[in-house]
């Protein structure tokens, strides 16, 4: 895969996202309000030019300090400017020049119509697979997102590892990219068209986990996930046989997170108080956490919680001075729903 392939398809072949052949760089759910909301303040030019697999906007964020991988034309960064207010801050980091002039070109605009005194955003111009090489202190970050774009470069190990160095501790990265379930061959990495439709670079999920992991983050959560659909029939083809999903993670910077998820006898109890999820947060698609009710949890979960900006939110029952085994419903295999429809899952169903 080339960086130069990515900046041509997203700089020149593309001209708005009506040009792409298949919905793996669009977003099908529907956002929450405080989102839609956001949308609403944004350009409408900012917009046409938007690429996203997924919704990028974790919970709990004002006042955050952001880090946008893959920042485009701004669509997300000028969103999250919204909803981290003007305490918070995010930086866009981006390689095309057409996306990131489209970008900068309305961050006055922007500024005034949040009712701002000074920009909270800034684009910087560099490549996501060379993050060490920009003026971006380690440990800086609150939270780092990115939209459908670690599919795009060739060694996706550098940026969890750049991500996790960049990250306070307690900090996430939160990002939607695309998965498969199984390894693309070899000969179909540098189709360009492939390659710009985030479908050559997708991840092998196994290889994901693996990847995410080395760097750091020990559990990866999946937080919302979808089949792809592929409308080209030559596209279809080319890929006969492998299975392609939208996928968000959620991925903490946290010590001493355990390879299993382990039963120590603790259980959190939401108190509400985050937006848009006043009754049930979610941290991830096994965890729908009910306000007021017990909910059990296991021992990597409640770190989760209880070691970062979530924890003025819950209520902690146990600690972790007996040990019980492995968290029960917890197991292997693929994350993703398969069919696209899915349950709800048990109270104390665990990853």
């Amino acid at each position: 895969m080339n960086i130069e392939n990515s900046r041509d398809y997203y700089g020149s072949v593309l001209q708005g996202s009506d040009d792409l052949k298949t919905d793996a760089c669009v977003t099908t759910e529907a956002p929450p309000q405080a989102v839609r909301d956001a949308l609403k303040n944004v350009h409408e030019e900012v917009k046409s030019r938007y690429y996203g697999c997924g919704l990028i906007a974790p919970q709990a964020t004002l006042g955050a300090r952001v880090l946008d991988l893959g920042s485009g034309s701004g669509q997300d960064a000028y969103i999250l400017a919204q909803l981290v207010g003007e305490n918070g801050s995010v930086v866009g980091v981006h390689t095309t020049p057409e996306q990131l002039e489209v970008s900068r070109r309305h961050l006055e605009w922007h500024r005034e119509k949040f009712g701002y005194a000074k920009s909270n955003v800034s684009f910087v111009e560099g490549d996501i697979e060379k993050l060490d090489e920009l003026d971006l202190e380690p440990g800086s970050f609150d939270i780092i997102v990115s939209n459908c774009v670690i599919n795009l470069v060739a060694d996706k190990g550098k940026v969890f590892r750049d991500a996790y160095r960049l990250l306070k501790q307690g900090g996430e990265m939160y990002f939607s990219d695309v998965y498969c379930d199984r390894r693309v061959p070899a000969h179909l990495l540098n189709d360009p068209v492939l390659h710009g439709e985030c479908l050559s670079g997708a991840l092998y999920w196994g290889d994901f986990d693996r990847l995410a992991k080395e760097a750091g983050f020990a559990d990866p959560r999946v937080v919302k996930d979808r089949p792809m659909g592929i409308g080209d029939t030559r596209i279809q083809d080319m890929l006969d046989g492998i299975n392609f999903f939208s996928a968000t993670y959620r991925l903490f910077k946290l010590d001493e997170l355990e390879p299993e998820c382990e039963d120590y006898g603790q259980a959190v109890i939401y108190k509400g108080g985050i937006e848009g999820q006043e009754r049930v947060f979610e941290l991830d698609k096994g965890h729908m956490i009910e306000k007021g009710r017990v909910f059990p949890i296991c021992g990597n979960s409640w770190k989760m919680l209880a070691d970062t900006r979530f924890a003025e939110y819950f209520e902690f029952v146990g600690d972790f001075s007996v040990h019980y085994g492995v968290f029960a419903g917890c197991g292997g295999g693929m994350p993703y729903d398969v069919e696209g429809k899915g349950s709800e899952p048990e109270a104390a169903f665990c990853c």
